[in-house]
C-alpha cells in the first residue's frame, strides 16, 4: 500500500541525481578547457560557461536530492502511522467488534513494560494493549520516561 505522495518523490529524486551528474560532467569540461589555455582572458569562457553553471547544478541536484529524502522519509513515516492508527486488534471476532479489552479512563497515564515513553489511556499506541501497566511514579521522577509525541500526555493528567 503506497500512497500518491510517496510516488511522486522519485521523480525528485532522479531530478536531482540528473542535476549532479550533469553538474559533474560541465565542471571537468570547464576545468579541461581552462587547463589547455594558458592566459586567464582565454580561460574566461571556460569558466563562465562551464564551470560556474556546472557548480550551480551541482547545489541544485544536492538541495533536490535533500528534499527528495526528506519527503521520502515522511511519506514512509505516515504510511507507518497509518498502518498503526487503523489496523484492527488481532482479537476481532466476524462481526469487526474487537473483543473487550481494558481500557483505563483517559486521565490514565500508561505505559508498556521495557519502554521509553508514557501514554495517556486513550493514546493509539497504547489503546487496548492487554499488558499495559499505569506509570510508576518513580520512573518519571528520574526521568527515565518520556511523554509520548502522539498524544502528548502532562504529568498533571495523573
Amino acid at each position: 500500500m503506497r500512497t500518491a505522495r510517496l510516488r511522486t518523490v522519485h521523480p525528485v529524486l532522479w531530478a536531482g541525481w540528473a542535476a549532479l551528474a550533469a553538474g559533474a560532467v560541465m565542471c571537468v569540461i570547464g576545468w579541461y578547457g581552462i587547463s589547455g589555455e594558458r592566459f586567464a582572458e582565454r580561460q574566461l569562457p571556460y569558466l563562465a560557461s562551464c564551470t560556474v553553471p556546472g557548480a550551480a547544478l551541482i547545489i541544485a541536484g544536492a538541495v533536490l536530492l535533500t528534499h527528495g529524502r526528506t519527503a521520502l522519509a515522511a511519506a514512509r513515516v505516515e504510511e507507518l502511522y497509518g498502518l498503526l492508527v487503523a489496523t484492527e486488534p488481532a482479537d476481532a471476532d466476524e462481526s469487526g467488534q474487537a473483543a473487550a479489552a481494558p481500557v483505563a479512563v483517559s486521565g490514565d497515564l500508561l505505559m508498556v513494560p521495557g519502554g521509553t515513553l508514557w501514554h495517556r489511556a486513550d493514546c493509539p499506541l497504547v489503546a487496548g494493549k492487554p499488558d499495559t501497566l499505569p506509570v510508576d511514579s518513580r520512573l518519571l521522577a528520574r526521568g527515565e520516561l518520556g511523554p509520548c509525541p502522539i498524544c502528548e500526555p502532562s504529568a498533571s493528567d495523573d
